[in-house]
């Protein structure tokens, strides 16, 4: 008898949504993809042509889609606004959930989700933090593991998009829930894991600027922002984001230890190869965010894959997600407000005393 391949729906075939498809469908060996939706035609018409014929059900409805019988789980790659709505629905049918993050813009929505899902224990429930699947990240935190850097101190990490003048980021601010939480929020998951996700925020400071994308500013959003979050213990994590980068996707992390550094992606690149011309040596970068991390999207399936049939772990912790969602929400206060704020040792919001 044929080993059980995990039978999965994919919810969504935007831009990201389409990609969980195809991995599913075509680089997870043990799930087999048997349903997609969208309520958008044209990307129903992208899956007549893509999935359909491949056996995939199609559906424009999302309750309908998690009727189907026979169905084991849900990847969620629709709009951020219907993650948790989704997400609880798929699980309350008995379904395992992988969930793009973040799981809602609203931290008290995490924390709705999350709540669900720890009533159904038997469940794998994932929010896709992809870069925890990345093979440098994972080898970056190894070496830190084994105190190769001594103790972690500083953390600088960023997430950068090549400029898109199309205006599609202006769009998408009206519900992205502002750079940090729409961005900045990988670089916090990477900070819980590198520097422990017990770390409790100390302060909280954010500063901007508007350069290249003016309709930003009715949404009281940035194409360029820096926050800093202060750690008690001893530990500091410097962010920056951009909207504006010329040349490609540019996501970069360093942590800085007591007795040495390491670097991920310090120094971009797409391939091996450089070009030497009289202009000087110059190598191409991803021009976006999957460029860089399509194998990590497909570890991140196969994985969640292998969670679900046989109960293995998974490198990030449901919680984790409210609290990544959360940090990034106080980052963008910050930002919006140009006021510093303050908790006490317990994780509290305090007021304080002004001189």
């Amino acid at each position: 008898m044929a080993p059980k391949k995990l039978q999965i729906a994919a919810a969504g075939l935007g831009r990201m949504g389409k990609r969980h498809a195809l991995n599913f469908l075509d680089r997870t060996p043990r799930a087999e993809l048997v349903a997609a939706f969208s309520p958008d035609p044209e990307e129903l018409q992208w899956a007549e042509q893509h999935l359909k014929p491949y056996g995939v059900t199609l559906y424009d409805n999302y309750d309908k889609m998690i009727e189907q019988k026979g169905l084991d789980a849900v990847v969620i790659g629709t709009a951020t606004s219907v993650h948790a709505e989704e997400a609880i629905k798929a699980i309350e049918k008995n379904l395992h959930v992988l969930c793009e993050k973040p799981l809602s813009t609203d931290v008290e929505v995490c924390k709705d989700v999350v709540a669900v899902a720890k009533k159904h224990p038997h469940l794998t429930f994932m929010c896709g933090f992809s870069r925890r699947f990345d093979a440098s990240y994972r080898d970056a935190y190894k070496k830190v593991e084994e105190g190769l850097i001594g103790r972690p101190t500083i953390l600088r990490s960023q997430t950068c998009d090549k400029h898109d003048p199309s205006g599609f980021f202006v769009d998408y601010a009206a519900w992205s829930g502002g750079v940090f939480v729409d961005m900045t929020v990988h670089d916090i998951d990477l900070t819980l894991w590198f520097f422990g996700d017990e770390i409790v925020p100390k302060s909280i400071s954010a500063h901007g600027v508007v350069a290249v994308q003016p309709g930003l500013k009715k949404y009281n959003d940035y194409d360029n922002a820096v926050g800093i979050v202060e750690f008690y213990g001893g530990k500091i994590a410097y962010y920056y984001n951009s909207r504006m980068m010329a040349h490609g996707q540019e996501d970069v992390t360093e942590v800085i230890g007591t007795e040495g550094k390491v670097s991920i992606n310090l120094n971009p690149q797409q391939n091996l190869v450089n070009v030497y011309t009289p202009a000087g040596i110059t190598r191409e970068i991803p021009p976006h965010y999957y460029g860089r991390f399509e194998y990590a999207f497909v570890a991140e399936a196969n994985e969640f894959t292998a969670a679900c049939l046989d109960g293995t772990r998974l490198p990030n912790k449901p919680r984790n997600a409210v609290k990544a969602v959360q940090i990034g929400a106080w980052l963008q206060e910050a930002l919006v407000s140009g006021k510093q704020i303050h908790f006490d040792e317990t994780g509290r919001r305090v007021e304080k005393a002004s001189l």
